[in-house]
């Protein structure tokens, strides 16, 4: 397959840094001595810092820091408002879209979303997460209350908002909101494509009005069926230019008013961002992914979140109350529906079977020891598949899981936890053997690398012997 070169690539974003305005000095005049005093100090904080400083590559390029975290309610009006837009301020642009894919894959959207913002100038609104590949009935769940959000808007330099702090959430007014939809023009291949909708649109008491976006933001030639827009195409119509010059193409009035409206300039609106790259489709599988390393790899985990992921995995292993957590291997089996690309190919012979696993989990240890000098000998399995005979065989090779039944996780913490303390556990090992094309798989090998640097492998599958090597 023909690639471009990545270098060809032209994300490098502009990430701005908003600051709060300085308190007036004027009429004040300051002393010598004050001065003096002043600069002596500012050279011994230097100089200290110089000295406890780890230098390490980490360190002086990967983590900017940041003077402080930003306060949200800095960016709205006030509380949350029965009208979203009576609580933006005037001065203030942001940014927003919605989800409908599954979670792993609506991480990705926010990732994509929150990148756009960074491009745009823009600030995110971020709704909250759907339920609908765990248990429709579940309550939507909070960005903040899985992912760190101070953590992850000081490490970007910019101020994040959620969509339950900007509108009420028991509001019961319709607002109107113009926005582009990418779904209508790089589906055209298609016989009759129509905007992509979201149940969250519902919720929050949205009726929007829906432009097209002009063809030339697909990201593939117009000859490819594929779904990918560009990033740097979407960003443009965050801009007077190349929003005005595109206000003409067709338009969807709104569903329960009825009224026709061009995309919102204040609050910039897309139908769906999951499908976007800089350079080619499926990016987030790829170390130059500027969502993965601007935005992505510093989405981290929500400190309470990750703690009862901790108590899981120590509880899975039998880790002693007063001994550490062990390093341990992490390995994410996706069977379950990927069973449908198996053609008529048995599935004990289209997945890898577990000793084809076993020996990339080998690969995996042998690495830690070589490079990292420790001998890794827990292992946790987690894994959609629901044989009693397959789990028989994890546990004859001396390998782990969280029982979350016999943890009466879902009674205790709900339907969206074990989905979540999956993809901690899956995260924090020191090394990581996945499945091919499982994005909660690509997502975990990404973290183990950036957060840990760790090892990490693919299992190949699909017929027998695709994972010889």
């Amino acid at each position: 397959m023909d690639r471009q070169d990545a270098c060809d690539d032209p994300e490098t974003p502009f990430i701005p840094t908003f600051r709060v305005k300085p308190r007036s000095t004027k009429g004040k005049k300051l002393s010598p001595g004050t001065i003096c005093a002043a600069l002596a100090g500012i050279s011994l904080l230097s100089f200290g810092f110089l000295l406890l400083k780890p230098l390490s590559h980490l360190d002086t390029q990967d983590a900017p820091s940041y003077s402080a975290v930003f306060n949200s309610q800095s960016y709205v009006q006030g509380p949350p408002t029965q009208r979203f837009r009576d609580n933006l301020r005037n001065d203030t642009k942001y940014i927003t879209s919605w989800t409908s894919a599954g979670w792993t894959n609506d991480v990705m959207t926010y990732g994509n979303l929150i990148y756009l913002a960074l491009i745009t100038e823009r600030i995110p609104i971020i709704a909250k997460f759907l339920s609908s590949h765990i248990d429709p009935s579940e309550p939507p769940f909070a960005f903040g209350e899985i992912i760190d959000v101070p953590r992850l808007s000081q490490a970007i330099g910019i101020p994040l908002l959620q969509w339950h702090e900007v509108k009420d959430s028991e509001s019961q007014v319709l607002d109107d909101l113009g926005c582009w939809s990418v779904w209508e023009s790089v589906e055209k291949y298609k016989e009759d494509p129509r905007p992509r909708g979201s149940p969250t649109i519902d919720r929050l008491k949205l009726d929007i009005s829906w432009t097209r976006t002009p063809d030339w933001v697909k990201l593939t030639p117009p000859g490819i069926e594929d779904d990918h827009a560009s990033f740097w195409s979407l960003a443009t119509l965050g801009f007077p230019q190349a929003r005005s010059d595109n206000l003409g193409l067709p338009n969807h009035p709104s569903p329960q008013h009825q009224v026709s409206l061009p995309p919102d300039d204040q609050l910039l609106c897309f139908d769906f961002l999951y499908f976007i790259g800089a350079q080619r489709p499926w990016e987030w599988e790829w170390d130059y992914s500027p969502a993965w390393r601007f935005v992505g790899q510093h989405m981290r985990w929500n400190v309470s979140t990750e703690s009862l992921a901790d108590a899981h995995a120590r509880r899975a292993m039998n880790v002693p109350v007063d001994e550490p957590t062990p390093p341990y291997i992490s390995v994410h089996v996706r069977h379950g529906d990927f069973g449908d690309q198996c053609r008529g190919i048995p599935l004990d012979q289209c997945f890898a079977s577990l000793s084809v696993i076993a020996r990339r989990v080998s690969e995996v240890q042998e690495e830690l020891r070589i490079q990292k000098g420790i001998e890794v000998t827990q292992v946790i399995m987690t894994s959609d598949e629901l044989d009693p005979e397959w789990w028989s065989g994890v546990r004859a090779l001396g390998w782990t899981w969280v029982d979350y039944a016999t943890e009466r996780t879902e009674e205790i913490y709900g339907k969206w936890y074990p989905v979540f303390i999956d993809a901690i556990i899956q995260s924090n090992g020191a090394g990581f053997v996945g499945t091919r094309g499982s994005t909660m798989s690509n997502l975990a090998l990404r973290r183990v690398q950036s957060w840990h640097d760790g090892p990490t492998r693919i299992v190949q599958w699909g017929r027998p012997g695709a994972d010889d090597h």
